[in-house]
């Protein structure tokens, strides 16, 4: 599938009625099928595009099971589907594809199984730190790990020869790079900061340090505008006022026709990037090549996540155990992990998918360079500690309405952040959340 759509779908959402979700949540269910005696029928909701492939997979060496594919849509249409029926305690699939942004809404309403009890904790150290820690909470397991997005940065090698630019290493170089290639060809930007794109603004902040949000149960600790937020806004306004950078929203045709153009240089972007970049820019192969991010300190190893997916159990499975085994098939069988990556083109959270050495092959459009194995070193620098709100869309909502006022001039920076903060405690209060400092 284009990495384009995976990614761009995974990282946004509806604002979900927290206060509906937080009425009457369901238990979790346990125990195996309620049909021994011949083949169970699972529904599966994944907005994957060809992912019956992997399904036959399944199915092939699962006789008994048998998976009802349903792709109800991404993001928002996905969402609202899935939560009116887990309200209306009808209709929900076996197994749900979920963002891992989106999860802990779920997990908080206990709409979610408990995968422990089904084997789920022997796969642990299979995946990446950081993925695991995501679909986990304690001794919990609410869902297995499907694709990711670990961050770097995409670079037009033949920009940088042409103004004789070294490839930043840190972010206050990159800053003096973009200043100066501005300067040398006003029509060029270094990058493009969209400020409606909430997602990628968050792993910016992660990357920096910054951990806006801590939850525990209903109790949630907020910090959208603590020292490393106020960093990385202050290090982007200082750019946007510069001119230094574009403002326009990113995934649309301007925005395309920039990186294929070369009026943007560089694209601070995911693990699926590098293909969407193939079609949206391919008369300009062999000119862009990959880096890790730029570091806050120098010589830091430091990334973050933009993105990706897992596969989880509803609680109105009537065959949680054969959704569980379906969910860890899928994301677990070395055969239909490397099928998600190849044929699929996501990119794995799987180590041993990762390190095979067929999945680092070098890349024709990127002048030979391998480039996943950039993606996959960054993989192993994501902090675990990073965790979402309860309600992340409307954070994201009111980062992004914030920071677009910022980028108009209205507000500065650091104000967008205080804004955001303030209006985010507002609303967690009066969905019924406590709220610390």
């Amino acid at each position: 599938m284009s990495h384009r759509s995976s990614s761009h779908y995974c990282k946004v959402g509806i604002a979900l009625g927290l206060a509906c979700l937080l009425m009457g949540t369901l238990a979790a269910c346990g125990g195996g099928s309620t049909n021994n005696n011949g083949p169970v029928t699972i529904t599966f909701w994944s907005w994957v595009p060809n992912l019956q492939k992997a399904v036959d997979l399944f199915e092939q060496s699962h006789p008994n099971i048998k998976v009802k594919l349903e792709n109800v849509g991404a993001g928002g249409n996905e969402y609202t589907k899935l939560t009116t029926a887990l309200k209306a305690k009808s209709g929900a699939p076996d197994v749900v594809q979920l963002t891992y942004e989106e999860l802990p809404t779920y997990e908080l309403s206990n709409y979610l199984v408990d995968l422990s009890p089904y084997g789920a904790a022997a796969l642990k150290s299979d995946y990446v730190d950081w993925a695991w820690a995501q679909v986990s909470q304690g001794n919990k397991i609410f869902a297995i790990p499907q694709d990711s997005g670990p961050m770097g940065l995409i670079y037009r090698q033949d920009i940088f020869d042409q103004y004789h630019l070294a490839v930043p290493t840190t972010w206050t170089q990159y800053a003096q790079e973009a200043i100066q290639l501005h300067k040398d060809n006003p029509k060029v930007f270094m990058t493009d900061f969209p400020s409606s794109d909430g997602s990628w603004f968050t792993a910016l902040l992660w990357q920096a340090g910054s951990r806006p949000y801590k939850v525990n149960g209903t109790t949630v600790s907020l910090h959208m505008d603590d020292a490393a937020a106020l960093q990385v806004a202050d290090y982007w306004g200082n750019l946007v006022k510069s001119g230094a950078v574009s403002t326009g929203q990113d995934f649309t045709n301007d925005w395309n026709a920039g990186l294929a153009n070369g009026t943007i240089a560089t694209w601070i972007t995911a693990a699926w990037a590098p293909t969407d970049l193939e079609g949206t820019a391919s008369g300009t192969t062999g000119k862009w090549r990959v880096a890790p991010l730029p570091q806050w300190t120098a010589g830091a190893q430091v990334s973050s996540n933009w993105g990706g997916s897992t596969d989880a159990v509803t609680v109105q499975s009537k065959h949680p155990a054969e959704a569980a085994e379906f969910a860890e098939f899928l994301n677990h069988d070395q055969a239909s992990a490397t099928m998600l990556t190849q044929q699929l083109s996501l990119f794995p959270t799987l180590k041993s998918v990762l390190t095979a050495p067929s999945f680092s092959a070098p890349v024709p459009f990127y002048g030979g360079q391998q480039v996943n194995s950039i993606f996959v070193q960054s993989s192993q620098e994501v902090d675990t500690s990073f965790q979402w709100s309860p309600f992340q869309d409307y954070a994201y909502t009111q980062m992004t309405n914030q920071l677009a006022d910022a980028v108009s001039g209205k507000i500065t920076f650091e104000q967008a952040m205080h804004n955001a903060q303030q209006a985010v405690v507002s609303y967690a209060q009066a969905q019924g959340f406590t709220v610390t400092s």
